[in-house]
């Protein structure tokens, strides 16, 4: 069944009565003062879903919008406009006209209202170009890695001082403690593991030996040192 040609232009005509056609005007300022600065730029309803040009005055039209609720934004690549909340009702009344924040919900709508048509002006230019950071030797001393390795080469150079510093006895225990670490280290790094753990558990065994010895020795000396003293005094 055909659909006869004057049903089609009379529900046309009616969705094009529905419809509105929403003004507006693009106000010249110090960030923006002209379309040539303004450049290729569309004012759009969410996201695009209708939109409408810029003439050379400022103003634009999006024509034929239907009865709804809309974020109005305008498309420029170099210059940053507000957002606006949009009404547009079925009755034959003006739109209504709100500020709009982004990522803000559009319900409950804002109390205060704009006069419509709207008239929006730049706030500012995008940056695009990022100046390129010169040397800082702060900065690069802020670097907790570099704060590493610089205490690092602090304790290489006083390590000479300290060994020559230290007590015979406890530097040939040092000694002795960094041969065994390193055979361990060598033996685990060859894949001889078992080799390794034995090291590893021979070494922590003798350090009770090593700490029990030191009181034996120091009680001897000390035991020395009286039956000395009393051969004297005989």
């Amino acid at each position: 069944m055909r659909i006869p040609l004057t049903l089609i232009a009379l529900a046309s005509s009616c969705v094009s009565a529905l419809a509105l056609d929403f003004k507006g005007r693009i106000q010249w300022n110090q960030h923006c003062p002209s379309l040539h600065e303004l450049g290729q730029a569309k004012v759009v309803l969410d996201n695009g879903k209708l939109s409408g040009g810029v003439t050379r005055d400022g103003s634009f039209v999006i024509p034929d919008v239907p009865a709804g609720t809309y974020v109005l934004s305008v498309l420029a690549h170099d210059h940053q406009f507000d957002q606006l909340r949009v009404d547009v009702f079925e009755e034959d009344t003006l739109p209504e006209v709100r500020p709009y924040f982004p990522g803000t919900p559009l319900s409950p709508a804002a109390a205060g209202t704009l006069p419509y048509p709207p008239v929006l002006g730049a706030k500012g230019r995008h940056d695009y170009f990022v100046p390129r950071e010169a040397f800082n030797v702060l900065a690069m001393f802020k670097n907790p890695m570099m704060m590493m390795m610089l205490g690092a080469g602090v304790l290489v150079l006083l390590m000479p001082t300290m060994m020559k510093n230290m007590d015979p006895e406890v530097m040939e225990d040092f000694k002795e403690r960094h041969a065994k670490m390193t055979n361990i280290q060598n033996s685990l790094q060859s894949g001889d593991l078992a080799s390794g753990f034995s090291q590893l558990l021979s070494a922590s065994g003798d350090e009770p030996k090593a700490a029990a010895s030191a009181p034996a020795k120091g009680a001897s000396s000390g035991g020395a040192k009286q039956r000395s003293g009393k051969n004297k005094r005989r």
